[in-house]
């Protein structure tokens, strides 16, 4: 008897994405940037060769929930973000708009218009009847590494001092 989780990674892994934030940052190449005083008398402020501009970039997993190109994310993923990019595990890939973001509980909302193109997505579970003990999985890409899969438990229910915010109640797992 062989048992395995493949049947579901392979049902769910398509509606896991790559998110990609960009941010434009203007750097100081100036050793003494920390201190306006210094900073003015070694390194003339309006010089430009003092400055230099570079995108950066920061990566992270989302999940698509919805048909119309809903995706889920972490605030943290797009903090600070002025253009995003959603990349699906069949390598397509869309320019997305943040809909909406709440650092306190470190979730963000992207959508994508994939036009007529369908969408892999996973609804929302009814967590109702989760109980410690349960299987669960978590599938993302750590580091643009590509996707991964590892598997743990439900270890506890009802979490709510966890600092994140001060509403709801947080499922807590070892995955």
């Amino acid at each position: 008897m062989q048992q395995s989780f493949s049947p579901v990674v392979r049902k769910t892994a398509p509606a896991v994405v790559n998110v990609f934030s960009s941010v434009n940052v203007t750097r100081s190449n100036c050793p003494y940037a920390q201190d306006p005083f210094w900073a003015q008398v070694y390194c003339n402020a309006s010089n430009s060769q003092t400055r230099s501009e570079k995108v950066d970039n920061s990566l992270g997993s989302g999940v698509i929930v919805g048909s119309d190109g809903v995706i889920v994310t972490n605030n943290h993923v797009v903090e600070g973000g002025q253009e995003f990019r959603v990349v699906l595990n069949d390598r397509r890939e869309f320019p997305a708009q943040l809909v909406m973001k709440d650092e306190r509980s470190d979730l963000a909302v992207l959508r994508i218009d994939a036009g007529s193109q369908p969408l892999p997505m996973l609804a929302f579970a009814d967590t109702r009847n989760v109980q410690v003990g349960d299987l669960v999985l978590a599938i993302g890409n750590p580091f643009g590494v590509g996707q991964t899969v590892t598997s743990g438990i439900v270890s506890a229910l009802a979490r709510t001092d966890v600092g994140a915010s001060d509403f709801g109640s947080f499922i807590q797992t070892d995955a």
